[in-house]
């Protein structure tokens, strides 16, 4: 939560890599102008044709540019990307001392080298809340000792369906009549099963005891029509268990509070009084 926005700051000029539903819901309320002090100045994605048919759409129309043309007319860059794009997005930002707000974030896990990158050149990786409830929580814990992290995913069948670990596995979702649980493990594994399916549980792990300690349960579960996610912590400080069920945008794989979470981690950037840890 933030209040009070510091109109005498210059605006921070946006960019969006990627127009799936989470950039296309992103790119409509920045255009808007629902953020003070924001500007979008350009967007990107794979089908440039398709984009600047969207892009027609908006309130305030910006042009449609290529991943390399991004970091020379914006201040931050916002990943809506699919994974493997990922560090060809965030790099060019971070070298110049930029932001990258990262939605992808299970490709944290296998492009490590982008830290670094951030930290030698003065850059910043932003991961927003997204999907999840109780990070604040998570990462306040962390500043003692954390017992235990674990999270249960219920999501619609079709939510999960085509996702590698379940294709590798030869694990079908399909004509489900019953919840199937099809994975057992622990958040890095779960990022490389599930690339677009699980940033949360990475989000969760990188706020707590890291990936290898974060023990995860993926349920498809056709009795369930919104993403469920249950938390389970116990530390020296709290124990604590939260439960978001989440309504999938027009991309089932993910909800739709993650764009509304993006917008919040703007707003709040550029707010003079700032609520939440």
């Amino acid at each position: 939560m933030s209040t009070t926005q510091n109109s005498s700051a210059p605006k921070t000029r946006v960019a969006i890599a990627g127009l799936g539903a989470i950039g296309q819901s992103l790119a409509q309320s920045l255009a808007a102008g629902r953020v003070p002090g924001v500007e979008l100045v350009a967007v990107s994605a794979k089908n440039h044709d398709k984009a600047a048919a969207f892009v027609q759409t908006l309130v305030h129309q910006v042009p449609v540019l290529t991943i390399d043309q991004l970091e020379p007319v914006a201040d931050l860059v916002v990943e809506c990307a699919p994974a493997a794009l990922l560090s060809d997005i965030v790099t060019p930002f971070l070298k110049a001392g930029k932001q990258a707000i990262v939605l992808s974030v299970g490709a944290l896990l296998f492009n490590e080298h982008l830290s670094k990158v951030a930290s030698d050149h003065g850059g910043t990786i932003m991961v927003p809340t997204g999907a999840l409830i109780g990070l604040d929580a998570v990462i306040a814990a962390a500043e003692g000792k954390i017992h235990e992290v674990k999270m249960v995913t219920r999501k619609p069948p079709a939510g999960l369906k085509g996702a590698p670990h379940l294709v590798e596995n030869n694990i079908s979702v399909d004509g489900l009549t019953e919840p199937l649980k099809v994975f057992e493990g622990n958040a890095r594994d779960a990022a490389k099963g599930f690339p677009a399916n699980l940033n949360v549980v990475v989000a969760l792990a990188l706020a707590g005891v890291g990936p290898e300690h974060t023990t995860l349960e993926i349920w498809a579960d056709p009795t369930v029509t919104r993403n469920t996610h249950t938390i389970k912590v116990d530390s020296d400080s709290a124990r604590f268990t939260m439960t978001i069920e989440n309504i999938p945008s027009e991309n089932p794989k993910t909800g739709r509070i993650v764009a509304q979470s993006v917008v919040a981690m703007l707003r709040k950037m550029r707010a003079g009084l700032r609520v939440g840890t």
